[in-house]
């Protein structure tokens, strides 16, 4: 008499169909995500780099006119709507944390659009290198790498020149009538370009570590044909012949 086949037999295959497809529509989503937030980083710290915003200062003598510093130029805006700016004279000239920003935003910029180039080949929704899925994931994992560097590299110029820019501010031996320089736009604009920078190589990188720690498919299993008798019927195994009555 012929035995039934266990209950959970048939539903495995389905399962793990199931759960791989889930697991690609979570990839492709974080890649997607990842993506979009390393273009907007990457776009904001360029804007970041060369708008003169970086600080700004009013003047109380003349509240016409509006002071802003940026990391290559001085700008004086005017009331009526006029806009001067005036390059910085040297490079040597600069305060510290101008100069050393001056590097790291310049680098910044450089590693997001590389990053952003390695990563694009990795992705799910990309068929460059569909044959190849460990190169996709080194694309990922170096492009993600290459992002996170970036969001650093933004966020510690901005943090110093916004900390140094506070320690002027309360600085109590310069005197009360003198004014001082204040946070500008690109203070705030750089700081979200660097988290943006930082989430989206890492939302890459965690779904190249999962592209890899996937499992693979279970191979099918394959039947051994059944063996026939003399007459047409199925010959039992010689270990169960024993067992037919």
């Amino acid at each position: 008499m012929p035995m039934a086949a266990p209950r959970g037999g048939l539903s495995r295959p389905a399962d793990l169909s199931v759960g791989r497809s889930r697991a690609m529509g979570w990839r492709v989503t974080a890649q997607a995500g990842g993506m979009l937030l390393a273009l907007l980083g990457w776009v904001s710290s360029c804007v970041t780099t060369f708008v003169p915003l970086w600080k700004s200062l009013n003047l109380d003598l003349n509240e016409l006119e509006v002071w802003t510093m940026g990391l290559w130029q001085v700008c004086i805006a005017q009331e009526e709507g006029a806009v001067e700016c005036r390059s910085h004279g040297s490079f040597l000239a600069l305060p510290p944390e101008l100069r050393v920003s001056r590097l790291l935003m310049c680098l910044s910029n450089g590693l997001g659009l590389l990053g952003c180039l390695l990563a694009a080949p990795g992705l799910e929704a990309w068929t460059a290198c569909e044959d190849r899925p460990w190169l996709k994931r080194r694309l990922l994992l170096a492009g993600g790498a290459a992002l996170g560097t970036a969001g650093i590299a933004t966020l510690v110029p901005v943090s110093w020149v916004a900390y140094n820019t506070v320690l002027d501010f309360w600085d109590d031996t310069v005197p009360d009538i003198v004014p001082r320089w204040e946070f500008g736009e690109a203070t705030f604009l750089g700081w979200f370009a660097g988290a943006f920078l930082a989430a989206g190589g890492l939302l890459l990188a965690c779904s190249a570590r999962s592209m890899g720690t996937a499992s693979p498919p279970a191979p099918a299993s394959r039947q051994t044909p059944s063996r026939r008798g003399p007459g047409g019927g199925h010959t039992p195994h010689p270990k169960n012949a024993d067992l037919v009555i």
